[in-house]
């Protein structure tokens, strides 16, 4: 007997469908709530080849939903961390680690290599990217995300550029200001395992042709009262108008801002500004008491809902650097200040206070 028994004589499925996925590969964008749970399924099913590309360390407020990691894993690189834990489990598969985000510059190159993408990121940039570039090399995604105690899966590119695609839903990016992610709304971390358990799911299905999958259709669920729900999803004739095509104007592409994210920046540059005191302020605007504080570098506390009366307290400066808990608020001040000082550089300081201390 080996470790696919149940799987054999699993009435549809059988060898030959546990063949197929031996003879599969399948990346996995992100280790994180959504790709660790999708990780453990998939190599536990079999497939013959995975890939992990994630670029972030693991830190302590992922232990509630990311399950492959410990304490012991603090500060590790996710993709190296989760490749070694699996390959332990499982020696009869391949398990290949990119410890480094995807971009617009390695995507293509790394996913030439793999059947299927199961896509776990969690920020709309890299979902449009991810997205476009399994148009152009005619990949299958598995998507994934989730909100607060929803969630939502569906399968893109199914069958080429005739099939649904994120853009059929979304050929204009949502305002990162509208959609706060998980370290700003919180989430219990049985959802990202219950949409990752069911991104696996779909691999294996779509892989093994087994069963009815979620090819151009969307599956909603609802983790306070079960309720699910499928939506058939139809082709925007919008979709195309601003997808880049081919690997030229894949490079060429600005996803930062086309999903309006350009008026961010990151704490390096950020401190780098604050040198001129004269010029420039950093701005906290949680509300009072949030914590963590901020306590070795010097800045103004203005609530998100008081900027529009602070015109007094920041006139004086042309650099207005702002900053939250993760960096979603800062980005819906950026809209408040900038149509009181139209010419000033306001930026958001990406991945707020949390980005600071733990990264």
């Amino acid at each position: 007997m080996d470790r696919f028994e149940r799987q054999y004589i699993l009435p549809g499925f059988g060898p030959a469908s546990q063949q197929k996925l031996r003879e599969t590969a399948v990346l996995i964008i992100g280790a994180g709530g959504l790709g660790c749970p999708a990780l453990l399924y998939l190599s536990a099913a079999g497939i013959g080849k995975i890939g992990i590309i994630d670029g972030d360390v693991v830190s302590l407020s992922n232990l509630n939903r990311q399950v492959l990691f410990g304490k012991e894993d603090l500060g590790k690189n996710k993709a190296e961390t989760a490749s070694k834990i699996i390959r332990k489990k499982y020696e009869d598969i391949q398990v290949e680690a990119f410890p480094h985000f995807l971009s617009k510059e390695n995507i293509l190159e790394i996913i030439q290599n793999y059947d299927l993408i199961l896509d776990g990121s969690d920020n709309f940039p890299t979902r449009y990217l991810v997205n476009d570039a399994c148009l152009i090399a005619g990949k299958p995604l598995v998507f994934g995300a989730i909100y607060q105690h929803e969630g939502q899966v569906a399968i893109f590119n199914a069958k080429g550029r005739h099939s649904i695609n994120y853009r059929d839903l979304y050929p204009i990016p949502p305002s990162a200001r509208e959609v706060p992610n998980c370290n700003e709304t919180g989430v219990l971390g049985v959802l990202p395992g219950i949409i990752g358990t069911l991104m696996a799911a779909e691999c294996i299905k779509y892989l093994a042709g087994y069963g009815d999958t979620l090819e151009d259709k969307m599956l909603f669920y609802d983790l306070l009262n079960h309720n699910s729900y499928q939506v058939q999803l139809a082709k925007n004739p919008d979709s195309d108008k601003t997808r880049p095509k081919n690997h030229s104007e894949l490079q060429e592409m600005d996803y930062q801002d086309f999903c309006g994210l350009s008026a961010q920046t990151d704490w390096r540059a950020a401190l780098s500004l604050l040198k001129n005191a004269n010029q420039s302020v950093l701005v906290d605007v949680r509300e009072l008491g949030e914590q963590p504080e901020l306590d070795d570098v010097e800045h103004l506390q203005i609530p998100l809902a008081d900027l529009p009366n602070s015109r007094i307290q920041l006139a004086s400066f042309q650099n207005i650097l702002l900053f939250c808990q993760s960096g979603s608020r800062s980005l819906k001040a950026i809209d408040i200040l900038k149509s009181q000082f139209p010419d000033k550089n306001i930026q958001s300081v990406e991945g707020g206070i949390l980005r600071y201390l733990f990264d």
